[in-house]
């Protein structure tokens, strides 16, 4: 690789999907095309690694960071952005191979507990009885806990700083917005629409993003029966980057219910009005 090459891979920012489903794990011949892992996705801003959410997704990603040290003899150095502690975004920690390896380094992040809250406290369930066994000893990583409040800028690295917004769930959740090498990418889920003031923010968020992941778990037609529930829907998702100026929008946190046949009509129905618009994959690699 030379110089310029080498420049370029270091200011750029992409993503690669290893778990888009929302609320339950959906494995099966009806879902293996967009994948039935809950949410995890792997950032790679230059060398800086960002883990966005751990859930069954983190197991595979795990592995593959394992192999990849194992190849280089660079060990795994990543931040774990949390938008919040629910299940499905929190269940592959046990499972994350790196957790178990000696040269490991995770730096772990929320903003829904608030500056003052305790996250190696709250994730603690996911490793201790009854839940699952006192596996915690087996940890041989370096692990940080750090909470913030939803709505500050986070310093990950001195040339990495992140915007963050307070979202509309259960128990709170947190977007985030990533800026880098002139690209902006805005990872919103687990977000209920409706709340003017938190949808007014919003907009300002992710106005004029590059790219933007957004919880579409349901349709319009759907929603009424979910209200409350702390999701949106693809047509919510649609109206935002149109007001927002997104450049590429990214359907995400899929309901367990919505098989391949029914992605891909939402995806065919939401590029009418938004073209360019993809329901996320397990799998894809996206640069920003």
């Amino acid at each position: 690789m030379d110089t310029r090459q080498a420049e370029d891979e270091d200011m750029a920012m992409t993503l690669r999907f290893w778990g888009v489903r929302g609320s339950l794990a959906a494995p099966g011949h009806a879902t293996s095309g967009y994948g039935g892992h809950t949410s995890c996705v792997e950032l790679r801003c230059g060398r800086h690694l960002i883990i966005l959410d751990i859930g069954t997704g983190a197991r595979p990603l795990g592995q593959a960071l394992s192999r990849e040290a194992g190849r280089t003899g660079v060990p795994v150095v990543a931040d774990v952005l949390l938008t919040h502690l629910h299940l499905d975004h929190v269940i592959g920690l046990p499972f994350f191979a790196p957790l178990y390896e000696p040269h490991t380094t995770l730096r772990f992040w929320a903003g829904h507990l608030g500056a003052d809250g305790d996250l190696e406290a709250a994730l603690s369930p996911c490793w201790k009885a009854p839940l699952m066994p006192d596996i915690h000893s087996s940890f041989a990583a370096e692990r940080r806990f750090h909470c913030f409040a939803a709505g500050e800028r986070v310093t990950l690295h001195p040339d990495l700083a992140v915007d963050t917004i307070k979202l509309n769930h259960p128990g709170g959740a947190t977007g985030y917005r990533f800026t880098w090498g002139g690209r902006t990418y805005c990872h919103i889920t687990d977000h209920e629409h409706g709340v003017t003031a938190t949808d007014q923010a919003l907009r300002r968020f992710v106005m004029d993003t590059d790219m933007m992941t957004y919880d579409a778990s349901y349709t319009e037609a759907q929603y009424p029966a979910r209200r409350g529930w702390g999701h949106s829907t693809w047509q919510k998702a649609v109206e935002l980057a149109q007001q927002a100026n997104v450049g590429r929008l990214v359907l995400f946190h899929h309901d367990p219910d919505h098989d391949d046949a029914t992605l891909d009509a939402i995806t065919a129905e939401a590029n009418t009005h938004h073209p360019g618009t993809v329901a996320a994959r397990e799998g894809w690699m996206m640069r920003v």
